[in-house]
């Protein structure tokens, strides 16, 4: 994909200059004191993002180096297996682009962490693994494995939805004081799996808008069909049921939005911040068994623990496809389709994905 182009929407969080792993780099990690607070479990209050840090007058800086680790190296009696060697080759490449990319669009040489960086990112102590979480792109079933590694789960069939996201079972990293979000960031593997960003987009939108949802209909969609539908009902007013693809995509494109944005639909680059976070492990949804096996081979995981093949939600429900993809957006003008790509070209250009319509530039 070409890189020489404007984008008619400014890139979200535009990323920072990353340099070589192999030099060490300084950061300055910017961190507030923290207070957890309990959230009484109900549906608007489990969506709700809890206020974990208390801002304080003067935040306390930290120099901090990146990672000391690269990509975990192949074990000796891996380096003749040729199927190895490949899947180690495409990691280096994928870190390759996203680290060209970062600097290219880089805006100064000194990065700076705050604890929004790092508040979607789970914690696997036994294995030393930072997971950042992006919904849509096998988040629930990696969460499993996270759960079963840290000996919470025998096995990740056993492990219900709800349990997964709403237990409390895995550690997040802003959980942690100053000094354990240090070491961690700059021992553990970090890894992120992500997906074609408008594939990730129709697949949320079916989620949380053609099945009953009692957080995402009257948050999300009495917002959206009180502000895009003419002469909408005062049923559909009343529950926000039934918003259209094209009026998420009004929604999503418009500057002042009537209700702000969601992890669902949000960029990679603003969830997991890969240029201001030295990932060493970057996968593929649509090569998740593959690129997911091989995470495990590398840090050792028992034998017997594979990814999950089975889905999460709605499983009597087809999987959203290229071709469901395209259906979606074939709804759209072209001048829709095409601000839609700018909104997430950042995540296109870094994570390598080519245009998914001709017309695109």
């Amino acid at each position: 994909m070409g890189n020489q182009r404007r984008s008619l929407y400014p890139p979200v969080n535009a990323p920072t200059k990353l340099q070589s792993t192999d030099k060490k780099q300084n950061i300055m990690f910017v961190m507030k004191d923290h207070q957890k607070k309990d959230a009484e479990i109900n549906p608007i209050g489990l969506h709700k993002r809890r206020r974990r840090f208390r801002i304080k007058k003067s935040p306390i800086l930290i120099a901090m180096n990146s990672s000391s680790l690269n990509l975990p190296m192949l074990k000796s009696e891996d380096r003749n297996n040729n199927n190895w060697k490949s899947l180690y080759q495409i990691q280096r490449e994928r870190k390759r682009i996203m680290r060209d990319t970062c600097s290219k669009y880089k805006s100064n040489n000194r990065r700076i962490i705050t604890p929004y960086h790092v508040s979607r990112i789970f914690v696997e102590d036994k294995y030393r693994i930072l997971y950042c979480e992006v919904p849509k792109a096998g988040c629930s079933n990696w969460k499993r494995v996270l759960m079963v590694l840290n000996g919470l789960a025998s096995s990740t069939k056993d492990i219900q939805h709800n349990t997964v996201h709403y237990g409390n079972y895995l550690k997040r990293l802003d959980g942690f004081d100053r000094k354990g979000i240090y070491h961690r960031l700059n021992t553990y593997t970090k890894m992120l799996f992500i997906r074609e960003p408008f594939e990730k987009l129709v697949s949320a939108f079916r989620d949380k808008f053609e099945h009953p949802n009692n957080y995402y209909h009257p948050v999300f969609g009495k917002a959206i069909i009180s502000r895009y539908r003419v002469n909408a009902s005062k049923e559909a007013l009343r529950t926000g049921s039934g918003v259209k693809f094209k009026e998420f995509i009004q929604y999503l494109l418009d500057v002042h939005k009537p209700v702000g944005m969601d992890i669902h639909w949000d960029h990679v680059n603003r969830l997991c911040s890969p240029c201001l976070i030295d990932y060493d492990f970057v996968g593929k949804f649509e090569s998740m068994e593959e690129d997911a096996n091989f995470f495990l081979h590398l840090i050792g995981a028992p034998q017997n623990l594979t990814f999950p093949r089975f889905k999460d939600r709605h499983s009597n429900e087809e999987r959203t496809t290229t071709k469901i993809t395209q259906s979606y957006f074939a709804q759209l003008s072209p001048a829709q389709r095409q601000h839609s790509y700018d909104f997430y070209y950042m995540d296109y250009l870094m994570f390598n994905y080519s245009k998914p319509f001709e017309d695109l530039y």
